[in-house]
């Protein structure tokens, strides 16, 4: 077996201990509820902990099978930098853990890697040769320290989802009842997203284009998706493919705006199924799995995660990585989208940290904070690398 099938094969070994140990943590904290089970709860929790922690090896030891096959550290595309961010959103759960004993993170800490996961695994997975841009060490500090960054703040916001789980009234009508439902119903959407992709793949649909790139090139590209939105001055190959109903200008990808619109139909209707078949919002559902979380414990791991997670994300999102750019580009700041995002998602966690220390937002405030900061996070990665066009589109 080479070292790369190893690697995917280790991958996938991590995604089913992550899957077996978010069963295992919402099974203990159901238990926990009856009478007399209290200890048998503890006893599936701390095997959960256990589970995950053999996931994570596995998953670390993909990370460093395919950095040896490779040559390089496998951060350098999209499915190797978001198999990456699951990875440390994995370690990051662990961490905060052992510092507070809260099981119940994994409850939303595990899906969300195992969705970041599967997302990935939507994108090629071939290990190329790195474009001179990328053959720098600091490339790789960079998107480390970065990835290790947002990990630790994306805990606030599991924190922050809980807090807002257990004190939303669902029966109550309201902003928070609403927003909080819109959170899930995204996260649905990104369900929606891998099962329409992994749909079209087994029945292999492929649609070739040509069209004009921004530098008034000709190109071909294929859509793995049926093609919605079309790249600029799009002209179909494929006989009896589907038209798309416009073109985008060259700033914007016509094949990923396609799979983001492709991805919220087939979540859409992916939820509705779920309201039709529960008979209750997904707000509803879950609410009964958070009865018996200690609030103010919750608000304290949202702003611990901050005060951790922030100044890692600063040296590798903004000073690791002008320090890259200036030896890829010549240049420390370009204004590059991708720039601008990682300046914005800085700005926004400072201010987080200026609310909460001088203004006193804690509690709802801070955990609605907390979703929005990952938002961010979440729009960086899935809008800024897949829609605008920019110094990064290598990924």
């Amino acid at each position: 077996m080479s070292l790369i099938q190893l690697s995917g094969n280790l991958l996938f070994a991590a995604f089913i201990a992550y899957l077996v140990a978010t069963f295992l943590i919402g099974g203990s904290i159901k238990g926990a509820k009856e009478d007399g089970a209290v200890k048998r709860a503890n006893r599936w929790g701390q095997l959960a902990i256990i589970v995950t922690i053999v996931g994570f090896i596995c998953h670390l030891s993909y990370f460093i099978t395919r950095w040896a096959y490779s040559g390089h550290a496998p951060v350098s595309n999209m499915f190797e930098f978001t198999t990456a961010f699951g990875m440390f959103l994995v370690g990051s759960f662990i961490l905060i853990y052992f510092m507070y004993r809260v099981t119940a993170l994994g409850l939303v800490a595990l899906p969300i890697a195992l969705l970041i996961i599967g997302w990935a695994a939507m994108f090629p997975r071939e290990v190329t040769p790195l474009v001179p841009s990328l053959q720098s060490h600091w490339l790789t500090i960079h998107v480390i320290t970065a990835a290790l960054g947002q990990s630790i703040l994306a805990i606030s916001a599991v924190a922050g989802l809980l807090y807002l789980l257990k004190v939303v009234d669902d029966k109550k009508k309201g902003k928070e009842r609403f927003w909080l439902e819109a959170v899930l119903y995204f996260l649905v959407v990104i369900v929606g997203f891998i099962a329409i992709t992994v749909g079209f793949r087994m029945a292999g649909y492929e649609a070739q284009f040509a069209y004009v790139d921004k530098d008034g090139l000709q190109k071909e590209i294929t859509y793995n998706l049926p093609a919605i939105i079309g790249m600029n001055e799009s002209e179909l190959l494929t006989e009896g493919a589907m038209e798309p109903l416009f073109n985008v200008p060259p700033i914007l990808h016509g094949v990923k705006l396609t799979t983001v619109v492709w991805s919220i139909i087939a979540g859409t209707i992916l939820y509705l199924i779920i309201r039709l078949i529960f008979r209750k919002r997904i707000l509803a559902m879950l609410q009964p799995l958070v009865k018996k979380l200690n609030l103010s414990l919750l608000d304290e791991i949202g702003y611990r995660s901050v005060l951790i997670g922030f100044p890692v994300f600063s040296l590798g999102a903004l000073v690791f990585a002008m320090i890259w750019a200036q030896e890829a580009w010549g240049r420390f700041w370009g204004w590059d989208p991708k720039e601008v995002w990682a300046l914005i998602t800085w700005l926004f966690y400072a201010a987080f940290l200026h609310l909460r220390l001088s203004k006193g937002w804690e509690g709802r405030k801070s955990a609605w904070l907390a979703l929005i900061g990952f938002a961010i996070i979440i729009f960086n990665l899935v809008v800024v690398n897949l829609v605008i066009a920019g110094l990064h589109s290598y990924a």
